[in-house]
């Protein structure tokens, strides 16, 4: 029996119908009062909120304010833990040294450090900045050191073998060994830095999407709710289109 597999464009075909006709059922409960709009607006009224915000500015500008702080803490938390984590992957000594602060660490959650956080910084952008730190550090740290151990050692004392100083073997057998799976993890703390800032803009902003998810709960402007969610989603979806373009980048020689 002949197993074709479906193409590419057959199975985009399939998502895309499967998307439309959620968002035709959703939008028929609400029309036909099964489900209250004024608790779960229909997909039309979401439609209507994002036309009216793009048209005045103001989800643009929600959306880099959260973007900006997400990409900076990321982005710090990585330069930190990149380093650092080669270093504690590759030497007995550090990482014993090290594993008892880490242990403390890596359990946290984000939420957790927003109480210091507003006491250290008030409300300000360093703060958010500190959450997304704080909530991807631990973590990516853990990937990195991980990946730096899964090394080969073989690769390494056949390295040694040949003359490399420590420097080389660094620069040219670990590295590039471990370089794909860190990437991978970094992929995976990248999503969770969004957690991260949303969490900080529920409590404490006045831009964003958390801002603006909250602040439409408050006024009990459910669209504004399902808008903020829903835009959440697609620059999620953005960014993580966007690192995997980098990724294939960084790793061409893999190809």
């Amino acid at each position: 029996m002949n197993h074709r597999q479906p193409s590419r464009a057959t199975l985009l075909s399939v998502g895309f119908a499967s998307v439309v006709v959620f968002l035709l059922a959703w939008e028929g409960a609400c029309r036909t009062g099964i489900i209250d709009p004024l608790f779960l607006p229909p997909p039309s009224a979401v439609a209507e909120k994002i036309v009216a915000m793009m048209a005045d500015g103001t989800l643009l500008a929600n959306v880099l304010a959260s973007t900006r702080r997400v990409m900076t803490g990321f982005i710090a938390a990585t330069v930190v833990a990149i380093p650092l984590g080669i270093m504690l992957g590759t030497s007995s000594y550090a990482r014993a040294a090290f594993d008892p602060i880490l242990s403390f660490l890596r359990p946290l959650p984000s939420m957790s450090w927003i109480p210091l956080s507003l006491l250290w910084f008030g409300i300000s952008e360093t703060q958010k900045y500190s959450i997304v730190f704080m909530g991807t550090f631990a973590p990516a740290l853990v990937y990195v050191i991980e990946a730096t151990r899964n090394v080969d050692p073989l690769l390494i004392r056949a390295a040694k073998n040949l003359g490399a100083s420590n420097w080389q073997v660094m620069r040219e057998v670990i590295l590039p060994a471990s370089l794909p799976q860190i990437l991978s993890g970094l992929k995976i703390i990248l999503g969770l830095s969004w957690t991260c800032v949303i969490s900080a803009e529920l409590v404490a902003a006045r831009e964003g999407l958390g801002f603006l998810i909250m602040n439409g709960k408050e006024f009990f402007q459910t669209e504004v709710v399902v808008l903020g969610m829903v835009m959440i989603s697609v620059t999620v979806l953005v960014t993580d289109i966007v690192f995997r373009a980098i990724e294939r980048k960084v790793l061409r020689w893999q190809a």
